[in-house]
C-alpha cells in the first residue's frame, strides 16, 4: 500500500507510530554509539599515532603496527594466545561435555554437578591466587608430591610453555562447571520419543551419542565454543593473577600485552595497536566459526 492510497488519519498515525518507534530506539543506539563504537574509532586513530597520555598525540601511521610485528614478545603473545584458545576447546569444554553426559540422566545428578560449578563463582584473580598458592614453588602440590617422595618437581609456574598449560587447566577447573550446566540443558531438552526409539533399536553408549545426542547437542555446541572462542583470546585475569606474563614475557597473552605496553609502559599507540589487531583476530574467528556453522547446518 503507498502513501496515495492511505488516508490523512492513516498518515498521521502512520508517523506517530514512527516516531515511537524511533523513540524507544534511540536509547540503546546512543548508548551502543558512546559505550561502544566511539571507543573503538578513538581506539584506532591513537594506533595510528605516538601517544604516552599527556599532551597531544603525533601522527606516526602505521609505525606501530610495523613495531608491533617486528616484536618478539608479540609473536610469543600471539602463540600463546592460539594455545589458550586450543587449550579451552579441549579441556572444559569437553570435560564439561563429559559431566553432563555422566551426570544428566542420574537421580541426584544435580548434586553431582554442584562442584563443578563453584568455581564458576570466582573471578579470574580469585582462580589465580588460588592456583598460584597450590603450584608456586614450594607450594600445597610440590609439598604434596614431596611427601610422596617426589622432590624433584617440574616449575609449574616457571619454565614455558609448562606455566601456560597449567594457567589452561586452571581456567577448565574454574569453566568445566558452567559447560556441564549448558550442555546439561541441551540434553534435557531432547525429546524422549528419538532417544527411546534408539535404545529399542540397540543404542547404547557411544552408538546413542553419536546417533542421538551428538546431533541434538550441535546447535548448542556452537554457541558454547563460540563463547570460549572469544573468551580465550581475551585471557588476561587469570594469567596476570598467577605469572604476570612471565617470567620475562613467556607467559603473555595479547590481552596482557596490550594492558602492559598501555598502562605500564604509557605506549598508549602502541597498546591500541595491539588492541585493534586483537579485536579484527576476534571479529574473523567469530565471522568463520558462524560460517562454518551455518553452512554445516544447510548441508545437514
Amino acid at each position: 500500500m503507498t502513501d496515495k492510497t492511505l488516508s490523512p488519519k492513516a498518515l498521521r498515525q502512520r508517523d506517530q507510530y514512527r516516531w515511537s518507534a524511533l523513540g524507544f530506539i534511540a536509547p540503546g543506539v546512543l548508548i551502543v554509539a558512546v559505550l561502544l563504537y566511539l571507543p573503538l574509532l578513538w581506539t584506532t586513530f591513537l594506533s595510528l599515532t605516538e601517544y604516552n597520555g599527556l599532551g597531544d598525540p603525533e601522527w606516526t601511521g602505521l609505525a606501530n603496527y610495523v613495531e608491533m610485528f617486528d616484536d618478539p614478545g608479540f609473536i610469543g603473545s600471539v602463540l600463546n594466545t592460539l594455545l589458550w584458545v586450543g587449550g579451552t576447546l579441549l579441556v572444559p569444554v569437553g570435560i564439561g561435555l563429559g559431566v553432563a553426559l555422566l551426570t544428566w540422566n542420574l537421580k541426584g545428578g544435580t548434586w553431582l554437578r554442584l562442584p563443578f560449578l563453584i568455581p564458576y563463582a570466582l573471578s579470574g584473580i580469585g582462580v589465580g591466587v588460588i592456583w598460584s598458592f597450590i603450584l608456586s614453588g614450594d607450594g600445597a602440590l610440590d609439598q604434596a608430591l614431596a611427601a610422596f617422595g617426589i622432590a624433584d618437581t617440574p616449575r609449574w609456574l616457571v619454565d614455558a610453555p609448562l606455566n601456560t598449560v597449567v594457567m589452561i587447566l586452571a581456567t577448565a577447573w574454574q569453566g568445566v562447571g558452567v559447560n556441564a550446566l549448558l550442555f546439561t540443558i541441551g540434553l534435557q531438552s531432547i525429546p524422549r520419543e528419538p532417544l527411546e526409539a534408539a535404545r529399542m533399536d540397540g543404542a547404547n553408549g557411544m552408538r546413542l551419542f553419536r546417533s542421538i545426542l551428538w546431533p541434538m547437542l550441535r546447535p548448542l555446541t556452537a554457541v558454547v565454543v563460540g563463547l570460549s572462542i572469544v573468551a580465550s583470546l581475551k585471557t588476561f585475569d587469570i594469567v596476570q593473577g598467577m605469572t604476570k606474563g612471565g617470567p620475562g614475557r613467556d607467559s603473555e597473552t595479547l590481552a596482557l600485552t596490550m594492558y602492559k605496553e598501555t598502562f605500564v609502559n604509557s605506549e598508549y599507540g602502541l597498546g591500541s595497536a595491539i588492541a585493534v589487531f586483537l579485536t579484527v583476530v576476534t571479529l574473523i574467528a567469530s565471522i568463520l566459526y558462524l560460517r562454518q556453522q551455518l553452512s554445516s547446518k544447510h548441508g545437514v
